[in-house]
């Protein structure tokens, strides 16, 4: 499990890639998008969509399906872009989450959490927070501030910037 133990009843917003469905703290969730117009930005990552503009702001986009290593999102009518806030070295950057689907909001117990699966070394398990039990099914819980690394954050911080800069000189 990561260092941060679940031992409050917390309430998530429950999202579907490919057929798992995951959860993130509802306190880091800005707001959820119906799918926009996504401006590529050129040599980004490939799990970077591009950038969205949110009431006039430049909002870095990510394709989690790509990120968690799964097929490209699929655009489709319930495709959504989930706005949340990530918090790195102090730093509070703000990135939409396109995911396949919203499912919904709701609390989940601590004595409902497992710790993470320990998979070995080689597979980086530290973003989970831990697995949620809802009936039969598994919620992946996670720690929104650990999926990206300080690396990545900062290519998706910089070609936020470039484009900011663009938009601004183009107007």
């Amino acid at each position: 499990m990561s260092n941060s133990i679940i031992n409050e009843t917390r309430q998530y917003l429950t999202f579907k890639l490919n057929d798992e469905v995951f959860g993130v703290d509802v306190a880091q969730v800005r707001e959820i998008l119906d799918y926009v117009k996504i401006t590529k930005v050129p040599q980004t990552p490939d799990f970077m969509c591009g950038v969205i503009n949110l009431r006039g702001s430049v909002v870095p986009v990510v394709d989690m399906n790509i990120k968690f290593g799964m097929p490209k999102t699929e655009k489709t009518v319930n495709t959504c872009i989930v706005v949340v806030e990530i918090e790195l070295e102090g730093d509070t950057t703000i990135l939409g989450a396109l995911v396949d689907s919203v499912q919904e909001v709701f609390e989940i117990e601590p004595q409902n959490i497992e710790p993470a699966p320990k998979i070995g070394t080689k597979l980086k398990t530290e973003f989970i927070k831990g697995m949620g039990k809802r009936d039969d099914n598994f919620i992946i819980i996670l720690d929104t501030d650990k999926i990206f690394s300080s690396d990545e954050l900062e290519l998706v911080k910089s070609a936020n910037n470039e484009k900011t800069a663009e938009l601004v000189l183009n107007k």
